[in-house]
């Protein structure tokens, strides 16, 4: 029998182990041109950073949380020496704008066209504030301004802030479509898996220092202090075409519940969040919201041929769940919040930027974000579909399609339009707390 993890909370940035109980935020994306000035920020804001342990025994009377971290270029800037660099892998090593046509980020997903100035070889750090309220988001922003100008050399690149959008019940995208509904739970973190997510993951496929599903312990980037209960976070903002989603179902559906059922077989859920394998016909709202039963089902044997789920769906993508092999080495903890303003139902496309600014967290930047990215995302033959990309997610160029299973005969939509277009990312280094105040001291070999 498996020794459990002992997971050091109190090293652990929350935002691994947490999610905040915020309605808004803020992106603030820094450089360095001083390692003085920029190890100055870092001791004055790393007093601000929560730990798993201080969040959990705060959070009902905290209005804020705050987590940093660092690019490859961005550890550098703040003194790692050279030798320690040479130790982390070579994706995060080489970044997001390097790993583009790998990733599937070309046309108008190209890093050329990012809006936020983080395909900048200058992109240092990212410090990301998650806010109860407007009104403490405003507070946290003129601190931090007054912080950046007391720091030599210490500059932001961009910012983007960060709204819930209506309803405020529950989590959902600008689509309309529930969030936050199949996350793994990373053992010895005390949280219980809801049905149908699979038991707990070994700590060390999302946390650094830990046995992982491979029963090993991945090597360390060094020193030890730097790495360990660290984690590495790809960060994507992906802008949503509300508008253009909204006039592909009125082309593709005559009546309202046809529009509902395309939008439905595109995800593999219904807007509610109730899952196809579970409400095939009609959507149940009340089964979307019910977090014990949500979750719960499978495909080799419930839904084989996608009649209920289509193969090349979203939600089939991401996670196939038992129909792949190595599925405990692939999962991805998933973060973030929707930025811009909500466009109502029947309103016309105002040419406003809104979308999802998210961040996957894993032990491993290439055998989870990438994997999934590459061959889940953007294979056109996933589960030998031929011409097909995730239909929310993937890179449309127009040209490919997306195919729904049915009797007699199977429809197929072609010229798939993208409804989401990248506009801005990069990888970084989530370190832990003793990591932090290590390189707010210099960085120097302990």
């Amino acid at each position: 029998m498996s020794q459990l993890a002992v997971l050091e909370f109190d090293d652990i940035q929350h935002i691994l182990l947490t999610r905040a109980p915020a309605l808004t935020g803020r992106y603030e994306f820094l450089s360095f041109r001083d390692p003085v000035g920029g190890r100055a920020w870092l001791a004055a804001i790393l007093e601000k950073v929560h730990s798993a342990k201080t969040m959990r025994e705060s959070v009902d009377k905290d209005k804020r949380w705050i987590t940093v971290a660092f690019t490859w270029s961005g550890l550098r800037a703040l003194g790692v020496d050279e030798a320690s660099l040479a130790t982390f892998p070579e994706e995060f090593r080489q970044g997001m704008v390097a790993r583009a046509e790998m990733l599937g980020d070309t046309g108008a997903n190209d890093p050329s066209h990012w809006v936020d100035k983080t395909a900048s070889p200058d992109l240092h750090a990212i410090a990301i504030l998650f806010a109860r309220d407007a009104a403490e988001r405003g507070r946290c922003e003129v601190e931090h301004r007054k912080l950046v100008a007391e720091c030599k050399g210490v500059e932001v690149l961009s910012t983007l802030d960060l709204e819930a959008t209506p309803p405020f019940g529950y989590a959902h995208d600008h689509f309309g479509y529930r969030d936050r509904l199949s996350q793994p739970v990373i053992e010895g973190s005390g949280d219980v898996p809801t049905p149908g997510s699979g038991a707990p993951l070994k700590a060390g496929e999302f946390i650094l220092g830990y046995l992982d599903e491979s029963g090993v312990e991945s090597p360390l980037p060094q020193p030890e202090v730097l790495s360990r209960n660290g984690s590495f976070m790809a960060y994507r903002r992906l802008e949503e075409h509300v508008g253009r989603f909204r006039d592909f179902l009125t082309e593709n559906g005559k009546a309202r519940e046809e529009q509902e059922l395309i939008a439905a077989k595109l995800m593999g859920r219904w807007r509610s969040g109730a899952p196809l394998t579970l409400a095939p016909e009609k959507d149940d709202p009340a089964l979307g919201a019910d977090l014990q039963r949500n979750n719960n089902f499978n495909y080799k044997y419930e839904d084989p041929q996608g009649y209920a789920v289509p193969l090349g769906s979203h939600m089939r993508r991401m996670n196939p769940r038992d129909t792949a092999a190595n599925m405990n080495r692939r999962r991805m903890i998933r973060r973030g919040a929707t930025y811009g303003p909500y466009l109502p139902e029947g309103t016309p496309e105002d040419g406003k930027e809104r979308g999802i600014a998210a961040f996957v967290i894993c032990g491993s930047l290439i055998r989870q974000f990438e994997f999934a990215q590459n061959v889940w995302v953007n294979d056109r033959n996933f589960h030998e579909l031929g011409n097909e990309r995730d239909p929310i997610i993937g890179t449309q160029d127009g040209t490919l399609e997306f195919k729904i299973p049915k009797r007699p005969i199977r429809r197929k939509i072609t010229g798939l339009p993208a409804f989401t277009t990248v506009r801005g990312g990069a990888y970084f280094f989530l370190p832990g707390l003793k990591a932090l105040r290590w390189l707010a001291a210099g960085a120097r070999a302990s």
